[in-house]
């Protein structure tokens, strides 16, 4: 009976490392863990495959033939799964900007590149076509007809603001924002319906509507106005206190964040990229 790859890959790093402690560190294993499965390993073997000198562990002259084919064959490994990812079409991602940037860059950067296609993401706030995507990541209730669907994260949004444009005023409810220029958002009459307040009568909006909530986070840090952003979102700028939020309402929901792929898609690789998606929604960018 053969020993397990997982063994000889063991007892490859071993001989690499001369040391079972700093392969064991390599391996992200425990030393005790390590020398057992080399013990494991010569017993399978029927002979010893090291001798110990002082704190250093010296492999036989057999074991570091052994363990130079052993990296031979394990390079090659690699070097057939580079070429197999390499042949693989990329997965089509869109996703608008503001999304795009703060919640899926930093949560993509961990995707598994084993054994997974590469990912091609198209970033932009129009509404492609299915046959343009492979998974898309839009705004909306639901409902998409001939797509299905996964929950990513509900949409959320409270008034924000730079430091510098409050200055020494305070805000002691919602209807004070009356006394700022306000940046336009469709949601800021539910906002304040949800912070039960009636919407104040002479709210002043800003000239420019910004396309994209970056743009408006961007013009509030700037001073510019008040921006409605998702807490979720742009949690990088209130730690760091560029912006800060002055009411505890947040309104959420009812639209959320979704990942979507076609129905009478039956290739795995999509599936797993929106389940995998879905995943590490609850997790801190």
């Amino acid at each position: 009976m053969r020993p397990p790859l997982e063994s000889l890959r063991i007892l490859e790093a071993c001989v690499s490392a001369s040391s079972f402690a700093r392969a064991a560190e390599r391996l992200c294993l425990t030393p005790a863990a390590v020398s057992l499965r080399i013990r494991t390993l010569e017993t399978e073997l029927g002979q010893p495959l090291f001798q110990r000198a002082g704190r250093r562990v010296v492999p036989t002259a057999a074991a570091a033939v052994l363990a130079g084919r052993i990296r031979a064959a394990l390079d090659g490994i690699a070097g057939a799964l580079d070429e197999f990812q390499a042949a693989m079409p990329p997965l089509r991602l869109t996703a608008p900007p503001t999304f795009a940037s703060r919640w899926l860059a930093p949560r993509l950067s961990r995707y598994p590149s084993v054994g997974t296609s590469p990912i091609e993401v198209d970033v932009s706030p129009d509404i492609r076509d299915p046959s343009a995507f492979d998974v898309a990541i839009r705004t909306g209730r639901g409902g998409w007809e001939g797509l299905d669907e996964y929950r990513l994260a509900p949409v959320e949004a409270t008034p924000m603001l730079a430091p510098s444009l409050l200055g020494t005023r305070t805000l002691n409810g919602p209807d004070g924002l009356a006394d700022f220029e306000l940046l336009p958002h469709p949601d800021w009459d539910a906002w304040f319906r949800g912070a039960q307040c009636e919407t104040p009568p002479a709210l002043r909006f800003a000239m420019v509507d910004y396309p994209t909530h970056e743009l408006d986070a961007n013009a509030a840090v700037a001073g510019v106005g008040v921006a409605l952003l998702s807490p979720s979102l742009f949690r990088p700028l209130l730690e760091k206190g560029l912006l800060i939020a002055p009411f505890p309402y947040v309104l959420t929901g009812p639209a959320w964040h979704f990942a979507l792929m076609r129905a009478d898609d039956s290739r795995p690789a999509p599936r797993q990229l929106c389940a995998w998606l879905c995943e590490r929604a609850h997790e801190p960018a």
